[in-house]
């Protein structure tokens, strides 16, 4: 039982922290498997491989930059809308070797769903930082979601059941933060749309009266 809470545990919390920041999640989890810190489930060992370690530490150094350039970073994260996903899947589906198909696609659906949970949560998120015109709160937002991650995967090793109940609660509240992200967005993007829209016959009455 204690087991099969703790595989629970290290789905749900990978799955997540794959939306956020997928290239940390694999480096990590890749480490703590290769260090004999956790054992994780089914397949997923196979991420401990020196070579997967490695082109995930290069992949997070890149995505450590470009998450901190303002509108890149968007670009980043719209480009990843079906890179993280798949990534979350593929854990779920790893995990799931010694059970087969009738277990691995369901979880993968799972696993992968809830990774789109917590990257549409960033993305969203992003983009209404980038309304702002100061470029430092970028930095500050990468740094948090980092951090979250990093927490995310010690409790997957340290204490993986914590990990699962951590992680059901974040996926509720991203459910909530995605609404209300799209419908900030939805108020900007109307707002500027919807100016341009009514100076446009200002703009062609002056010219009449030139």
């Amino acid at each position: 039982m204690e087991a099969a809470l703790s595989s629970i545990g290290v789905l749900l919390g990978s799955s997540w922290a794959s939306g956020v920041n997928m290239y940390l999640t694999m480096a990590g989890l890749g480490i703590a498997s290769r260090m004999h810190w956790i054992n994780l489930p089914g397949d997923m060992n196979a991420i401990g491989n020196p070579l997967i370690i490695f082109a995930a530490i290069v992949m997070y150094l890149v995505e450590f930059v470009a998450d901190k350039i303002p509108y890149f970073d968007s670009v980043w994260d719209s480009v990843h809308t079906f890179i993280r996903p798949v990534g979350g899947a593929a854990l779920g589906y790893m995990a799931m070797a010694n059970m087969g198909p009738a277990a691995q696609v369901p979880v993968a659906l799972l696993t992968g769903g809830i990774a789109l949970n917590s990257h549409l949560a960033k993305a969203t998120t992003r983009a209404a930082i980038n309304t702002s015109p100061e470029p430092f709160t970028n930095s500050i937002a990468s740094v948090t979601e980092d951090t979250a991650v990093f927490g995310m995967l010690t409790l997957i090793v340290k204490h993986p059941v914590i990990a699962a109940f951590v992680a059901l609660v974040l996926i509720a509240f991203f459910v909530l933060l995605i609404v209300l992200m799209f419908k900030f967005l939805k108020k900007v993007l109307g707002f500027l749309f919807g100016r341009g829209k009514k100076e446009a016959p200002v703009q062609a009455g002056e010219k009449a009266k030139a």
